[in-house]
C-alpha cells in the first residue's frame, strides 16, 4: 500500500503533465510459476488516474486492515502488490490517440528476464531510421510510432543479453531452474541501454522495468528532458519534476539529484543501485519552456526564474505605457502566468521607489507630511481582471456558435479600471497560436474601455516548431509565422519564400548531421517591433478600437533569466539535434506546398 499510494500522490502531483491518459505498472520479485507477476493497468481521459487506481482498489474490497498490512499475504494473493512501480501520464504531441497509445507499453515472454514495460517522456526525430533498423534484423513492428519501436528494438536488446547470460550459465554447468536464477541475477541493463539507445535522436527520459525485476531510467545526452531521482536506504524514485519528489517523499531540494544528459539510474532486482553513463553528453539544451511554462512553478529555481522573466520586462513595457504608471494597472492571464506576474510587479515596484527617492531628493527641504503622502501615496496598481469562467463542450462544432463561446471563456472584473483613463498592461507566460488572444482575452478585455491594452509574453516571440515533446508541431499554427508570412506577401516578397523553400527542399537531400535551418532566413528582413504590429492586426477583433500592443521578452533576457537551461530552438530556430533541423526544413517544405498554394 506504501508504494501505490507513493505512486498516486507522484501522478497527481504531476497532472499537469499529460491529461490525455494514464497507465501504471507493477512487478512482483520471486514470483511462483504459474502466477502473474507483472501488472498493467491504463486508462483514457482526463480522470484516468482515477480510473486505473480505482481498478487496482477493487482487488481489495473486503479487506480488513489486519490483511492490507500483511505484505506477505498481499505479494502472494494481490494484484498490483509488489516492489516495483511505474506511473505515466500522456501528452500527446503526435495527433494519435487510442488506448494502444497509452503508456506503460509491455512486451511479454516466457523467459521471466525477457518481460519488460516501458514508458517515458520522448519524441523521437528520426524513426524512420530506426524502423529500418528492426526490419533489417528481421523484426516486424506492429505499430509505426516511436514508442513501439523503442519498445521492440529494447526488447530484442533484451533478448541478446539474456541469451548472453544463457550461454554463460550453460558454460558454467547450470541446469534447470539454475540457469533462470543466473540469468535474473546477471542481467545487465547497462548492456541493453547502451545498445538500444545509441542511434536514437530526440528528447527523452525513458523508464522501464524488467520481469525479472530491473529497473531503469534514462536521460538523453543533449539533456532536453527533465529527470530528477531521491534514493535511501529503502526506497528509489524518479520524477520529471522535483517538487513531486519533495512533497511525496518529504524531501529537502538538497536530497534530490538531476539526472546528468546520457546517464541512467539503475536499480538491481537485489536493490543494488547505481548512476552509469551509457552515452557520451552530446549537448548541453536542457528545454527553456520546461521553465516557462510545461513544468508546474512551485520548483524553487522555477519560481525564481519565472519571476525574472516578468522583471526583466519592467523597460518595454515601461515603454509601452508611455512611463505613464499612476494609470496603469497590471493583471495576468492565465494562471500560469502568475509568477512572472509577481516578477513584473516587483520590478515596477523598485522603478516607482527610485522615482519616489527622486522626487523627495529633488524637494530641497524637510518634506511635510503632506508631501510625504503626495509622493509615497503613489503605488503600483494589480487586479484581478479575469477570471476562467467556462470551458467550451466538444459537441459544439458549428462556426460561429463555437466561436461566440469561446469569447466567453474567461470573465472580467467589471470597473476594475477607469475607463478611458487607464492602460491594462496583462501578462502571458507564452503566445503561441494567438487563438485564445483573438476569440476571447482581447473581446473581454475591451469591456473595461481601457486607454491602452498591452499584451505581455514573459517568453520570447515562438518562431518555430518543437520535436522533442512539446505540442508544438506545425509552422502555421505559429501567430509568429502567419504574421511574418503576412508582412512578406504584403510587400511582395516572394523571393523571400522561394528561395527559402527551394533552400530547404535543397537540404532536405543532405544527411541530417550536415543541415542547415534555412527556414530562419523568412525573419531576417524584419524587426520584433514589425511583427509585433502584424499580429495584433492579425489578432484584433474587427469590432475592436482599444489600441493594441505586443511585447515580448527578448532572447538575451531569457538567457539571464534561465541561464542553466539552453534550449531554445523554439525561438531561435538552432536545434540541438540533426533530426529537430530536419523537421523543421520539411515542416516548411510541407506549408508551401499544402498550405501556403491554398492561401495564396
Amino acid at each position: 500500500m506504501y508504494g501505490l499510494n507513493k505512486l498516486y500522490l507522484m501522478m497527481e502531483k504531476q497532472h499537469n503533465r499529460g491529461q490525455e491518459g494514464a497507465g501504471m505498472a507493477c512487478v512482483k520479485l520471486d514470483y511462483r510459476p504459474g502466477h502473474e507477476y507483472m501488472f498493467r493497468e491504463r486508462a483514457e481521459g482526463k480522470d484516468a488516474i482515477t480510473k486505473i487506481f480505482g481498478t487496482v482498489q477493487k482487488n481489495f474490497v473486503g479487506l480488513s486492515s489486519e490483511e492490507l498490512a500483511d505484505a506477505a499475504n498481499a505479494k502472494k494473493n494481490l494484484p498490483f502488490a509488489g516492489e516495483l512501480y511505474m506511473g505515466h501520464l500522456r501528452y500527446s504531441t503526435t495527433g494519435k490517440s487510442g488506448l494502444s497509445y497509452v503508456h506503460p507499453f509491455l512486451r511479454r515472454n516466457n523467459w521471466q528476464a525477457k518481460n519488460l514495460c516501458l514508458c517515458g517522456n520522448f519524441n523521437m526525430t528520426n524513426i524512420d531510421e530506426i524502423f529500418k533498423r528492426l526490419e533489417a534484423q528481421g523484426q516486424c513492428p506492429r505499430i509505426y510510432s516511436d514508442s513501439y519501436i523503442m519498445l521492440e528494438l529494447m526488447g530484442h536488446r533484451l533478448d541478446r543479453e539474456v541469451e548472453r547470460n544463457f550461454v554463460d550459465a550453460k558454460a558454467k554447468g547450470l541446469e534447470a531452474t539454475d540457469i533462470t536464477d543466473y540469468i535474473n541475477d546477471h542481467v545487465l541493463m547497462s548492456n541493453v541501454l547502451k545498445t538500444t539507445m545509441d542511434g536514437f535522436d530526440g528528447g527523452y527520459v525513458v523508464c522501464g522495468l524488467t520481469g525479472s525485476g530491473e529497473m531503469f531510467s534514462m536521460r538523453d545526452p543533449w539533456g532536453i528532458r527533465p529527470a530528477f531521482y531521491y534514493k535511501d536506504d529503502e526506497i528509489v524514485a524518479v520524477a520529471s519534476e522535483r517538487p513531486v519528489l519533495q512533497t511525496t517523499f518529504g524531501l529537502e531540494v538538497s536530497d534530490i539529484k538531476e539526472l546528468e544528459p546520457g546517464h541512467a539510474v539503475l536499480v538491481k532486482r537485489n536493490g543494488e543501485f547505481s548512476v552509469e553513463k551509457m552515452l557520451d553528453c552530446r549537448g548541453d539544451s536542457a528545454c527553456s519552456f520546461e521553465r516557462i511554462y510545461f513544468s508546474r512553478g512551485n520548483d524553487c529555481d522555477i519560481y525564481n526564474e519565472r519571476k525574472l522573466l516578468g522583471e526583466q520586462l519592467l523597460a518595454p513595457v515601461l515603454n509601452a505605457v508611455n512611463g505613464d504608471v499612476n494609470h496603469t494597472v497590471f493583471s495576468f492571464i492565465p494562471n500560469t502566468a502568475e509568477v512572472a506576474f509577481y516578477g513584473l510587479l516587483k520590478g515596477f515596484k523598485k522603478y516607482q521607489n527610485d522615482c519616489k527617492i527622486k522626487r523627495i531628493q529633488a524637494l530641497g527641504h524637510v518634506p511635510t507630511e503632506q508631501e510625504l503622502h503626495d509622493i509615497l501615496d503613489n503605488y503600483v496598481r494589480s487586479e484581478k481582471i479575469a477570471w476562467k469562467d467556462i470551458k467550451l463542450r466538444t459537441f459544439i462544432t458549428e462556426g460561429n456558435t463555437r466561436n461566440d463561446l469561446a469569447s466567453h471563456v474567461y470573465d472580467i472584473t467589471y470597473q476594475s479600471i477607469e475607463s478611458g483613463v487607464d492602460s491594462l498592461v496583462v501578462i502571458d507566460d507564452s503566445i503561441v497560436r494567438g487563438t485564445t488572444l483573438k476569440e476571447s482575452i482581447l473581446r473581454i478585455l475591451d469591456r473595461l474601455h481601457p486607454r491602452k491594452i498591452v499584451i505581455v509574453s514573459s517568453a520570447p516571440q515562438i518562431r518555430y516548431p518543437d520535436y522533442y515533446g512539446i505540442d508544438m508541431p506545425r509552422l502555421e499554427e505559429f501567430c509568429v509565422f502567419r504574421a511574418t508570412m503576412a508582412l512578406i506577401r504584403e510587400r511582395g516578397m516572394y523571393d523571400v519564400i522561394d528561395s527559402t523553400y527551394k533552400a530547404c527542399k535543397a537540404e532536405l537531400t543532405k544527411d541530417a548531421a550536415e543541415m542547415r535551418n534555412y527556414v530562419r532566413d523568412i525573419y531576417k528582413p524584419f524587426s520584433v517591433e514589425e511583427i509585433n504590429k502584424r499580429i495584433v492586426e492579425m489578432l484584433r477583433p474587427e469590432d475592436m478600437t482599444t489600441p493594441v500592443e505586443l511585447v515580448f521578452q527578448s532572447i538575451e533576457g531569457l538567457h539571464k533569466a534561465i541561464p542553466r537551461h539552453k534550449g531554445d530552438w523554439y525561438f531561435t530556430g538552432k536545434y540541438p539535434t540533426p533530426g529537430g533541423t530536419r523537421l523543421c526544413n520539411q515542416a516548411f517544405v510541407s506549408y508551401i506546398e499544402n498550405v501556403y498554394q491554398y492561401e495564396k
